[in-house]
């Protein structure tokens, strides 16, 4: 592989055998980037987007744009808190990533799920309740999950733990 630019010249190859080169995935929220992402990479990641913005816009968008590809990897980026406390989790989650509702691109996903703010989809509750609405991201779509563990140290350690058990399960 090379490339020649302007400024910039690289030449160089890695040959690993047996290796599969890593996928291809964008972060894609709109209709156009979604397009683009089924139809040339191998999925997206999602931030903010709740189980009705997956499976009414995210998931069919990219899905028909990648006919005759195989099926896009749906990546959730889910703010999630085991918590006995959920009310102070969405509080701080309001103060500290508040301005994301002003973006655009952030504020039309959230206006696709129908909620004023970020805080209104974070996933939190008991360890039942963190898993069930886990269940229904991956029903409505996602494939796969990054996760962001807010709350005290006991919280991230309960969130923590739950995800170890889910993953021990599957």
């Amino acid at each position: 592989m090379s490339y020649a630019g302007e400024t910039l010249t690289a030449t160089g190859t890695v040959a690993v055998p047996g290796a599969q080169p890593p996928g291809l995935l964008i972060s894609a929220l709109g209709p156009t980037m979604l397009r683009i992402a089924g139809e040339l990479t191998d999925g997206t990641i999602t931030n903010w987007a709740g189980i009705r913005t997956l499976a009414d816009h995210v998931v069919p968008t990219i899905t028909k744009a990648a006919i005759g590809r195989p099926a896009p990897r749906i990546v959730a980026g889910v703010i999630v808190s085991v918590t006995s406390d959920e009310a102070a989790v969405r509080t701080w989650v309001a103060e500290t990533f508040g301005l994301a509702a002003t973006l655009d691109n952030y504020r039309a996903m959230l206006d696709r799920e129908g909620v004023d703010g970020v805080a209104d989809v974070v996933i939190a509750g008991d360890e039942a309740s963190v898993e069930r609405q886990l269940r229904r991201q991956l029903d409505a779509g996602a494939t796969e999950f990054i996760a962001f563990p807010v709350g005290s140290d006991a919280d991230r350690a309960r969130t923590l733990d739950l995800f170890s058990a889910l993953v021990r399960q599957n």
